[in-house]
C-alpha cells in the first residue's frame, strides 16, 4: 500500500468539492493512528499499516471518512480532536470547535497574571470544551480557574479535557446569570455566542456545531450583554475582563461595557481582524 496512491484520489475529491486537500492527510493520519507529519516517514507509515492486513479494508475505512468530510462534517468532529495553543482537546457533537484565531487572548491574560505574586482567581464564562480555561490553568500554575458552562453536551467534553490534561479546573454547570453568587474573581474570560441570528454560516458550522454556542440574537449582542453583566457582578474592582466578539461588534461591545468598566480596548486576532476586547472593572 502506497500512501500517495491512497491520498491522491481523496485530495482530488476534496479539492473538487471546495475543501482543503490537507484534510485528506489529517484523516488518513487519524485512521492510521499517527500524526500528519508522520505520513511522510516511510518507516512509521509501514508500522501503522500493519494494523491493516487487507488494503481493501483500509481503503473502505478511509473512503468513509472522506465521505463524512464531503458531507461537511468538520474534520475535528471526525477525528475527535482540536488544537488550541499547546493543547490537544477532545471535541465532538454538542461543543463548539475551538478556533486558533483567539489564542492571542491567552497571551494577554498570561502577561496580566504574571504581575500577581499570590494565587489569582480566573473565571471562564461559557467555557465550552475548555480551551481558554485549560490554557490558563496549564500555563499559569498559580491561577485558580473556574469554568462555567450551561450546556450538558459541552460539559461532557469540558470534563473529558480536564481529565486528559490533569489540570485543576473547577466546573460549574449553570447559566452565567446565576452562577457563583457572592464570588469575586481577578480575571474573567468570556466567549459568548455572538453570531447574528440571520447570518449565513458555512454548512460545516451551521449543520454540525451547536447553535446555543453560536447565535447571540438578532444583532448578535443579546447574549453577550448577559455575559457582560455577569462579568461585572463577578469581577473585583480593578479586575480584568477579556471577551471575544465578532469583528464588526467592537463599538457595540465598548458601549455595552461603558457603565461598569474603564480602559476598554479593542484587539486584533491572529488574522489581524478586531476580535476581542479587554476592559477593567470600575
Amino acid at each position: 500500500m502506497n500512501v500517495r496512491e491512497i491520498l491522491k484520489p481523496a485530495k482530488v475529491s476534496l479539492r473538487g468539492a471546495g475543501f482543503e486537500e490537507v484534510d485528506a492527510e489529517h484523516l488518513l493520519a487519524h485512521l492510521l493512528g499517527i500524526s500528519r507529519m508522520e505520513l511522510h516517514n516511510s518507516i512509521q507509515v509501514e508500522e501503522a499499516l500493519t494494523a491493516y492486513s487487507d488494503s481493501k479494508e483500509l481503503q473502505t475505512d478511509y473512503d468513509q471518512l472522506i465521505q463524512r468530510r464531503l458531507a461537511h462534517e468538520p474534520v475535528q468532529y471526525i477525528t475527535g480532536l482540536a488544537y488550541f495553543a499547546d493543547l490537544t482537546l477532545h471535541v465532538g457533537p454538542g461543543v463548539l470547535i475551538p478556533r486558533p484565531e483567539t489564542e492571542l487572548m491567552i497571551d494577554r491574560i498570561l502577561v496580566h497574571l504574571s504581575n500577581f505574586t499570590e494565587p489569582t482567581s480566573v473565571i471562564d464564562l461559557g467555557a465550552g470544551a475548555g480551551s481558554l480555561a485549560l490554557a490558563i490553568a496549564t500555563q499559569a500554575p498559580m491561577s485558580r480557574v473556574i469554568a462555567v458552562e450551561v450546556a450538558p453536551e459541552a460539559v461532557f467534553w469540558l470534563r473529558k479535557n480536564i481529565e486528559a490534561t490533569g489540570a485543576e479546573v473547577r466546573v460549574v454547570e449553570e447559566d452565567v446569570e446565576s452562577a457563583l453568587p457572592g464570588v469575586k474573581a481577578d480575571v474573567i474570560i468570556a466567549n459568548p455566542p455572538y453570531v447574528p441570528s440571520g447570518e449565513v454560516l458555512p454548512a460545516e458550522v451551521k449543520d454540525y456545531e451547536p447553535h446555543i454556542a453560536l447565535f447571540g440574537g438578532p444583532d448578535g449582542m443579546d447574549i453577550p450583554k448577559r455575559f457582560y453583566i455577569a462579568a461585572a457582578r463577578l469581577l473585583k474592582s480593578g479586575g480584568l475582563f477579556v471577551t471575544e466578539h465578532g469583528e464588526e461588534q467592537g463599538p457595540a461591545v465598548a458601549n455595552a461595557l461603558a457603565s461598569d468598566f474603564h480602559d476598554v480596548a479593542l484587539h486584533n486576532d491572529l488574522t489581524d481582524r478586531p476580535r476581542w476586547t479587554t476592559a477593567t472593572r470600575n
